[in-house]
């Protein structure tokens, strides 16, 4: 009976179904896991593999994915695919992961370019093998986020780049105005596989979990078409590399911490601050030391450096020296540019309402992030700047000398100015400051179009 009573708990086809359908033999609905009756977490830190599979962690675990979205991995199946697959396949799949004998798939490799120069290389698990990470992530996380230090922002519940900044800054309005920026080289890549599962293994006792971790670590990368065996590193890409990285990383954490030091750490990317640069230079010592001898890591020195606030970014922000005012870092602003330079490019051949279209999402997130400094001047310059981006493409649209006149006259520009206008050989980009352009194409004609503001005022 507690057999067929487990085996309907478990009859999946991922989320509750729709008031009003109908569960037909467990598989009516959109999503891969849908069960009859709700399954009971398990208590026991040897049983923590039931608790992954339990079907409210997975129906979690499968929304995540699927809002994320991402490419497909080695097999090729998109979202929906997988979705489809699980309904036949998931039974199999979770009595692989209960006997702990599961073998995920190996990553996709994929190379994102870099602002600096060089590439970022990511490795793209399958959809079944994010949905297994996620769900494990889950668990994971609610156990051991609470342990992990209150200086680590990165990859954590409730915590942000925001937070880390704006710590950071406090430090330096503090008189902690020397920053020791250290740089850990290709840190994803490097992880030792061994000590990190010691470090696991000092968490979880289920000893499926720990053959399972494992088994992501070594699943191998596929690029051009070869698998290739990893022996080091958590690839980036899957859900479950960030929490590894900063069970590695808490070390880190702890040791800067017993040593009374001010710092702010967002994944690898780690600021301590102190009140000289005599001390900084001792502090990057010691600390580069900790980390190649105790942690096996290594730091960048090229990339690596004591210095005032203001000559180094964090997280896509530098801080004034005295700490009064956070700026977008000139790096930052530099890939902003060059991003809005190549979605406006003058040769795209479409409208200027779809141009707006396409170029809003970019803005909106930008603005998301970056809209946290302190500069409103630099926003509204760059709003500017758009504008008059926005003005030289459709100077180039209307093409010739009548039509531009035809356009400048249609737009209330008086019949001398735009003949002037109209019959100038000057180029586009100093065209699109030419009185009369800005006549046509004032500010709120592009916010009638949708283009977003970067400035917005607290009271707005």
């Amino acid at each position: 009976m507690s057999g067929m009573r487990q085996k309907i708990q478990y009859s999946l086809a991922l989320e509750p179904v729709d008031q009003g359908e109908t569960l037909v033999s467990g598989y009516q609905g959109t999503e891969p896991f849908v069960a009859k009756l709700t399954s009971e977490s398990p208590a026991s830190a040897e049983q923590l593999i039931e608790e992954v599979c339990d079907r409210e962690n997975l129906v979690r675990a499968w929304k995540r994915v699927r809002s994320n979205q991402g490419s497909p991995g080695v097999d090729g199946m998109t979202i929906d695919n997988t979705r489809d697959y699980l309904r036949e396949h998931w039974p199999s799949i979770r009595s692989q992961l209960l006997a702990g004998t599961y073998q995920p798939q190996p990553v996709k490799r994929v190379e994102i370019p870099k602002p600096d120069g060089g590439v970022r290389k990511l490795g793209v698990p399958c959809v079944v093998d994010r949905l297994i990470q996620q769900a494990l992530l889950q668990v994971l996380q609610e156990q051991w986020d609470p342990t992990f230090s209150e200086h680590s922002y990165g990859f954590r519940p409730g915590r942000s780049a925001h937070q880390a900044v704006a710590q950071a800054q406090r430090y330096v309005a503090a008189g902690y105005s020397v920053v020791v920026d250290l740089d850990l080289e290709k840190f994803f890549d490097r992880v030792n596989h061994d000590s990190l599962m010691a470090r696991v293994a000092g968490r979880v006792t289920d000893k499926r979990v720990l053959k399972l971790i494992r088994a992501f670590l070594k699943s191998g990368v596929m690029e051009g078409g070869l698998v290739s065996p990893v022996d080091e590193g958590t690839p980036q890409g899957g859900p479950l590399s960030p929490l590894l990285s900063n069970l590695v990383l808490d070390d880190l954490d702890k040791e800067l911490t017993r040593r009374g030091h001010r710092f702010c750490r967002y994944a690898d990317d780690c600021n301590i601050y102190v009140r000289s640069r005599r001390a900084g230079e001792r502090v990057m010592t010691s600390v580069s030391r900790f980390l190649t001898q105790k942690l096996r890591l290594t730091v960048n020195e090229a990339k690596s450096a004591v210095a005032q606030p203001e000559e180094r970014k964090f997280l896509g922000f530098s801080i004034s020296n005295d700490g009064s005012e956070r700026r977008i870092a000139p790096k930052a602003l530099d890939k902003f540019k060059t991003q809005i330079r190549d979605m406006t490019r003058r040769t795209r051949g479409i409208s200027l309402p779809q141009l707006i279209e396409d170029v809003t999402p970019y803005l909106i997130g930008w603005r998301g992030y970056f809209g946290f400094c302190q500069t409103p001047r630099v926003l509204t310059n760059l709003e500017a700047w758009i504008r008059r981006r926005l003005r030289s493409y459709l100077w180039r649209q209307w093409q010739n000398g009548p039509n531009r006149f035809k356009e400048l006259r249609r737009r209330g520009v008086p019949k001398f100015n735009a003949a002037v206008a109209a019959g100038s050989p000057t180029g586009f980009w100093r065209m699109s400051r030419h009185p009369a352009v800005q006549q046509a194409l004032r500010n709120h004609y592009f916010a009638s179009l949708g283009l977003p503001r970067l400035f917005v005022s607290a009271q707005a």
